[in-house]
């Protein structure tokens, strides 16, 4: 068997090692701050049912031809980001632009 010669240019990190890692450190050093973590999740948990529906709903959009979106912009789909400002960030008094 060869080795592929990609493989030791591969990273020796794991991306989500590294988001632990940052994110412990981050802590150690701001002990007080509330974090909200968007970087792993949480899989100990079953998804909520409203989650479950969204994207049960999403699925069947991407397959019909007529309201399939595929990749969205880099920045999210703008009506995406005005519903995570308003349901997420102005109840914490945060005002954001979409």
């Amino acid at each position: 068997m060869q080795l592929n010669e990609h493989f030791l240019g591969l990273h020796g990190s794991y991306l989500f090692s590294e988001i632990a890692r940052r994110v412990n450190l981050f802590l150690e050093m701001e002990p007080d701050a509330q974090l909200i973590r968007m970087g792993i999740g949480d899989v100990t948990r079953p998804l909520a049912p409203a989650i479950v529906e969204a994207m049960h709903c999403a699925v069947d959009e991407m397959g019909q031809s007529e309201t399939f979106r595929g990749y969205g912009p880099e920045k999210g789909y703008r009506f995406l980001r005005e519903q995570i400002i308003k349901h997420d960030f102005l109840a914490r008094g945060i005002s954001l632009s979409p």
